[in-house]
């Protein structure tokens, strides 16, 4: 994908989890996402939202910097809670499970099948085994490789095959690393977290660019953000041994500037950190030295969110290697310095070559507004626009959400003012730019159009220079269609992914080229070569239609939502209704296969809805920046106008009416418990932010504030209106049934939010109609589990939980 360094970081937490879809950004292109055809079960808080900022960093409480008295520090009687793995919190998680448990029943004991049906899909041989690639073996095979659990690993294996074996029904495959074996050899419940391949045009031993030889694995315990990092030998098929490249627990993140050179951002002690609890510095270390001598080679400041170094090799594209540093003041603001350098940069600095090689270009500050991001495509540099920008006041004006383009050189010598720049994609206000990705010789740029996918083709001059149009779809389509290049060094095949709401995932290989063929005019996907795998159907979809509808919000703004149901449900209120909402950080929902809410609702005869509230990305940066801070309420509006629509049309009432979300979701969740009890039947909040008063003390909250607010400002003003933990309302007769689940291992949003609520809700509701049932996983880390058996424990619970109370069968 465009990202490429991060984008490791993302893909591998979902081939895990199984149980929820990790959206990094709004960029983020779905091109190994195992789980996305079997089980999805809600979006989570990324780890940041820009290039520069989605990092592995250090697991460490950020703390208030404001001076005087901060709202944050005022008393709670449950901050006890607060201490992760203290005797008593895990004693209440303990106690919480036990009596969940025997109220709701265990969902592995459970007559409904659920259990066993959401594991079997997890672990079935027929789910798309989606491969990267790792260059060429000795034979002149093309090497791929792919991360698998089943029953038989339930950890995982992390495997590879040849291209021509993958193609067939039944493929060859190679074991290179099983996790299980290596937890029982270390005794640590290690979860696979990724792994970060050293770029074969940056290795000396690569056999000119045809072999991966080196790789960088993240292990995770118990499912946490922070890894462990280990080397391993693609020739040898071990750990590397000799002067290997390892870091230990953190949030670091790392990746090779050469083969034997890392850049690291990680937890290097005292003042190494921003307030925000994540890398202030970066260093350049050096194969066989000690990492704590390392030198730094960029720092930020203290209120810096985090910073970041990397490096974006252009050379397939006939550009020129370019260096990137990062500040990102803000979730969504950064600052960005670049400079153009040479291969012989990224080596040891007493390389010889390195020593040989004139000194590179001092770094120019790269002059665009601070909510901007920028990427290169051969000698052209991309700058994505949150904001309207006119790079010389008085003349043209670019519209917000725009992808705009000029010559990297000219920028960086003339600045803005002497540059051309062109558009690659302007919005409308029903369209947003998605992603895009590149082959050797195309960017595929991925659009919405009204929540549908659609596809376009440019050309990347030979000589770098130039993008030009030469093709796109005719329409688009309610699914997801994700684009990932095979092999961009050699190559303008690319993986071509689709999966709809009642339309399993189907891999096909394409090639971007074929866009200019005469046929294209004539025939629809003519860049589709041929279908490589497809997933079977996971449930049941017979009579089931798919619509999008749209809700009218209190300020007049037409909300789209899509619906799931038969086509000859009864009007009548009595349809289990299902409704999923996100609404935060530019995450988008858009179309997508989702086995769990098909075999565990769909089939029983319920109704399932995703409703696209502001706060998300669906329309681009403007439809997330209608929600922001004390803006928020519009997202809380919008999904309160869906649920009002769908009980006007007949389909539920709010007795059979359940809501779900996780994450920034499980905020949502919390809101509508607090603000419209009497709207729905049963709630299910995963994994959420609910105390908005101290969210910003605990673990990674801090780095949120660009989103909701600074509660030791004013901004407590708004934040207290929507934060549920201090809205409980004690007159309040009933509350809906409500399941908060989390786990004890998410190092993102704290489990504290989950627990206060849960203790609060148990003390201030004695005697009262308040059904709160509690449930923390000990593993899982954000996504809320560690492997296919807890992901299917979890899911199962939820839905059960629902049904069974929608339709009066609880417990």
């Amino acid at each position: 994908a465009n990202r490429k360094p991060p984008m490791a970081v993302t893909m591998l937490f979902i081939a895990v989890s199984g149980s929820l879809c990790l959206l990094a950004s709004r960029r983020l292109v779905l091109c190994s996402l195992i789980t996305l055809q079997v089980v999805r079960s809600f979006a989570i808080i990324p780890f940041f939202s820009k290039r520069c900022l989605r990092v592995r960093v250090s697991n460490s409480f950020a703390a208030s910097t404001m001076a005087g008295e901060p709202v944050s520090t005022i008393d709670d009687p449950y901050s006890w809670l607060e201490q992760v793995e203290s005797e008593e919190s895990l004693q209440f998680a303990k106690d919480a499970n036990e009596a969940c448990l025997n109220a709701l029943g265990d969902p592995t004991k459970s007559d409904t099948g659920t259990y066993d049906r959401v594991l079997s899909v997890l672990e079935s041989d027929d789910r798309i085994p989606y491969v990267s690639n790792y260059g060429w073996d000795d034979d002149g095979n093309q090497v791929l490789v792919n991360f698998w659990q089943d029953s038989k690993n339930p950890k995982g294996i992390w495997r590879r095959t040849t291209m021509d074996s993958y193609c067939t029904k039944n493929p060859e495959w190679k074991t290179m690393l099983d996790v299980d074996e290596l937890a029982k050899k270390d005794d640590i419940s290690w979860v696979w977290k990724g792994a970060t391949p050293l770029p074969r045009a940056r290795d000396p031993l690569s056999e000119g660019g045809r072999k991966v030889t080196r790789a960088l694995l993240h292990l995770s315990r118990g499912g946490s953000d922070a890894t462990h990092v280990k080397e391993f030998d693609m020739v040898t098929g071990d750990f590397v041994s000799e002067d290997p490249f390892i870091l230990p627990e953190a949030k670091s993140r790392v990746s090779y500037r050469s083969r034997d050179v890392l850049t690291v951002g990680t937890d290097f002690g005292p003042d190494s950190l921003t307030d925000s609890g994540y890398p202030r510095t970066v260093r350049e270390w050096v194969r066989g030295t000690d990492l704590e001598d390392a030198p730094v080679v960029f720092e930020g400041d203290k209120k810096d969110v985090s910073v970041g170094v990397y490096i974006d090799d252009q050379r397939e594209n006939n550009g020129g290697i370019y260096e990137i540093c990062c500040r990102s003041l803000t979730f969504y603001t950064s600052k960005y310095w670049a400079r153009k350098i040479q291969y012989e940069h990224l080596l040891a600095p007493d390389d010889p070559a390195r020593v040989a090689a004139p000194e590179p270009d001092d770094f120019v500050e790269v002059d665009i507004q601070e909510d901007a991001e920028i990427d290169f495509v051969g000698n052209l540099i991309i700058v994505s626009l949150r904001s309207d920008w006119d790079p010389v006041p008085g003349q043209q004006k670019f519209k917000q959400g725009s992808l705009i383009y000029t010559d990297a050189e000219t920028f960086f010598e003339n600045g803005k003012e002497g540059c051309e720049f062109k558009i690659l994609f302007e919005p409308t206000e029903r369209t947003a730019e998605d992603s895009f990705t590149l082959t050797k010789n195309y960017l595929i740029l991925s659009i919405m159009d009204n929540v549908k996918s659609k596809l376009q083709f440019f050309k990347v001059g030979e000589d770098g220079n130039s993008l030009t149009l030469v093709g796109e779809d005719k329409e688009a389509v309610i699914r997801s269609a994700n684009a990932s290049p095979l092999d961009r060094v050699e190559s303008d095949q690319f993986w071509f992914t689709t999966s709809g709401f009642t339309q399993p995932s189907t891999l096909c290989l394409a090639n971007a080229s074929k866009i200019e063929s005469p046929e294209s005019k004539k025939k629809a996907e003519i860049y589709v070569e041929r279908e490589v795998k497809s997933l079977p159907d996971q449930y049941d979809s017979t009579g089931l239609e798919v619509t999008q509808r749209v809700a009218m919000s209190k300020d007049g703004t037409e909300i789209p939502y899509f619906l799931i149901c038969k086509k000859d449900a009864v009007l009548d209120g009595t349809v289990p209704t299902l409704l999923y909402g996100y609404g935060g950080f530019e995450v988008s929902l858009t179309p997508r296969y989702v086995a769990s809410s098909g075999l565990a609702w769909l089939e029983r005869g319920g109704a399932y809805v995703e409703a696209n509230i502001r706060g998300g990305g669906e329309f681009g940066p403007k439809w997330h920046q209608a929600a922001l801070k004390e803006n928020r309420n519009k997202a809380y509006e919008d999904f309160i106008a869906v649920a009002e629509d769908l009980i006007d049309s007949g389909l539920c009432k709010p007795e059979t009416l359940a809501i779900r979300g996780g994450s920034n979701g499980g905020l949502l969740m919390g809101n509508m418990y607090t603000m419209r009890p009497d709207l729905f039947g049963a709630i299910h909040c995963a994994v959420p932010l609910l105390d908005m008063q101290r969210y910003h003390t605990l673990l990674a909250g801090a780095s949120w504030m660009a989103e909701y607010g600074d509660p030791d400002t004013d901004d407590w003003k708004f934040l207290k209106q929507y934060s549920p933990y201090h809205n409980i309302d004690e007159k309040c007769k009933k509350y809906p049934d409500i399941l908060v689940t989390t786990s004890t291992r998410d190092d993102r949003v704290h489990p504290a939010h989950a627990r206060k609520m849960v203790k609060k809700l148990w003390d201030m509701g004695q005697g009262k109609d308040w059904p709160v049932y509690y449930y923390e996983n000990i593993e899982g880390g954000h996504g809320g589990a560690a492997d296919a058996k807890q992901s299917a424990f979890m899911t199962s619970l939820a839905y059960d939980f629902m049904w069974d109370t929608l339709t009066g069968k609880k417990k």
